[in-house]
């Protein structure tokens, strides 16, 4: 489809293996493209953020569609002064995220959309704490039909494990304990992704500071991620190319055509 000369550009939202096949074909037929791919988006809280609020806003941003979306809060990055304060209002947050049936009103946490990746994710869990993580809440397949996976939060992940360089594109949190900002910022920008970011803090002036050094494409300061239809939306390193939405996601596929008159 690609290659038909029709086709003038490609715009895709999908994995990473799927956008390096679709940039590939792109290439070769010299068609532009748009790549919205994966995300392990940090989510630092800051040494003066209000902790309750910031808590809450982690655990919807990493447990809503089931911690199935590409801005989910999946690092949460935490200055030490605050951690103890976090981890235990954040443990708080998680446990209210039950599972059930997706059509009770009452579920907070539905099924995943496949069993193939709830396999992933569990074993990606498996090798953290194989590797010395600690998991604080959930961490294990439950019994009974359908793709379910409760809310899990890990401390302790490094570099050894897979946890800490992929995505985990499910209802797993990973939380990370940090000396100081700048600290925040080098564990942030340590991932082969770049989607998305949020900084938690009452300084203004830092958490601007802190915005601007983030290797992202969008970041929220107080607040976490969302698209919207006028604002632009995409990330840079593996998380893709181009931006969707906006102003810019229609010059993506504009052609910005100059016509110079040199009789007017």
């Amino acid at each position: 489809m690609i290659a038909d000369p029709r086709i003038q550009g490609v715009s895709l939202t999908g994995s990473e293996r799927a956008g390096q096949a679709v940039g590939r074909v792109a290439g070769e037929h010299m068609k532009k493209c748009v790549l919205e791919l994966g995300g392990s988006d940090p989510f630092i809280v800051l040494a003066d953020a209000d902790v309750p609020s910031a808590a809450r806003d982690a655990a919807t941003g990493r447990f809503a569609n089931a911690g199935q979306a590409c801005t989910s809060a999946k690092r949460i990055i935490v200055e030490d002064a605050v951690w103890e304060a976090f981890l235990e209002n954040f443990l708080e947050q998680a446990e209210q995220w039950t599972l059930g049936d997706p059509s009770l009103p009452e579920t907070k946490l539905g099924p995943m959309a496949s069993l193939a990746g709830r396999a992933d994710l569990d074993e990606q869990v498996r090798d953290a704490r194989a590797k010395g993580a600690t998991v604080h809440l959930g961490g294990a397949v439950p019994d009974g039909p359908g793709a379910y996976y409760p809310a899990t939060v890990l401390t302790g992940v490094d570099e050894s494990m897979r946890a800490y360089r992929e995505e985990l594109f499910g209802p797993v949190a990973v939380l990370y304990r940090v000396a100081s900002a700048e600290e925040a910022v080098s564990v942030a920008n340590d991932s082969p992704f770049g989607l998305g970011a949020a900084v938690y803090g009452t300084d203004e002036g830092k958490t601007r500071e802190i915005a601007d050094q983030l290797e992202v494409g969008m970041v929220g300061i107080n607040t976490t991620i969302k698209s919207a239809p006028d604002l632009p939306f995409g990330g840079v390193k593996a998380s893709g190319v181009g931006r969707e939405l906006g102003r810019f996601g229609l010059d993506e596929f504009a052609n910005k055509k100059l016509v110079r008159d040199l009789a007017s």
